[in-house]
């Protein structure tokens, strides 16, 4: 059976794991476990590399983990942390020579645009300068990428509408405080699930840790990894406390999931 790789490329909050004038045992500590960027994940599959996220960290893990094409970009949603890095995939297309397919749904596209409008011009207009070629795609339901479908879940960020996505074995389901209850279907029989755990304390727009340790018992993925992770958690003391299949997730860790070949249906 063919299987899809995902990288964890940052699994920090929107701060990032040192904090700015933060002194804590976390943002202080010497374990390589607790540096935690941005969130942004790679998916490989097919001699595909599609990034979720492009996390304003994006050319240092790309760099870190030694990323050397880029085909496709996947949005969440469009805060600051989840797209500033957008500009850093001009550099794959200077490889390439071709645009890079952006899927995201409308909303997230008209903010995205507002930042980087000059990304989306056609070759030849706008500033003659070292920018990013985008072809704009919209999510208005299940899409495809390679011979892989994308199910798009619909999830609660506080006050926010986001999208996780399902692609084969796999379930990336970032900033999350709420799973709708038509979501959860879309979330049986996975092999891995990438879920929001930010810290140990409630949060108006994130599961904590109890929530999102509830929440995953519910799912019951093979194996479930935290992420966008908070200073209040450090690695090891926090693993020690989980149920085995479950654990904070590291910048650069490595998980395979199953593939599935087919129609667009689950």
């Amino acid at each position: 059976m063919s299987e899809i790789e995902l990288i964890m490329l940052g699994t920090g909050t929107s701060a990032g794991i040192p904090m700015i004038g933060c002194h804590c045992s976390v943002c202080e500590s010497t374990d390589p476990h607790d540096k935690r960027s941005r969130p942004s994940a790679l998916v490989s599959y097919d001699d595909l590399r599609i990034v979720i996220d492009t996390s304003p960290e994006l050319r240092l893990q790309c760099i870190a983990n030694r990323i050397d094409m880029i085909h496709t970009v996947v949005f969440t949603h469009a805060h600051a942390d989840h797209v500033m890095g957008l500009d850093d995939v001009r550099r794959f297309n200077a490889i390439s020579g071709q645009p890079i397919d952006i899927w995201a749904n409308e909303q997230t596209h008209a903010a995205v645009g507002r930042c980087f409008d000059y990304a989306f011009l056609p070759p030849h207009e706008g500033p003659r300068v070292f920018r990013p070629q985008l072809t704009k795609r919209v999510i208005d339901g299940p899409f495809r990428i390679g011979s892989q479908a994308w199910i798009p879940i619909p999830l609660v960020h506080g006050e926010w509408p986001v999208l996780g996505f399902r692609v084969g074995g796999l379930a990336y389901c970032t900033d999350v405080s709420a799973i709708p209850e038509d979501s959860w279907s879309l979330l049986r029989d996975l092999d891995v699930l990438v879920l929001d755990a930010l810290q140990i304390k409630k949060h108006p727009a994130h599961f904590n840790l109890e929530e999102a340790v509830d929440a995953a018992k519910r799912i019951g993925a093979g194996v479930t990894l935290f992420t966008h992770i908070a200073h209040g958690m450090a690695h090891a003391a926090t693993n020690a406390t989980l149920p085995a299949n479950m654990r904070l997730a590291f910048d650069g860790e490595r998980v395979i999931a199953h593939a599935r070949r087919g129609d667009l249906a689950i």
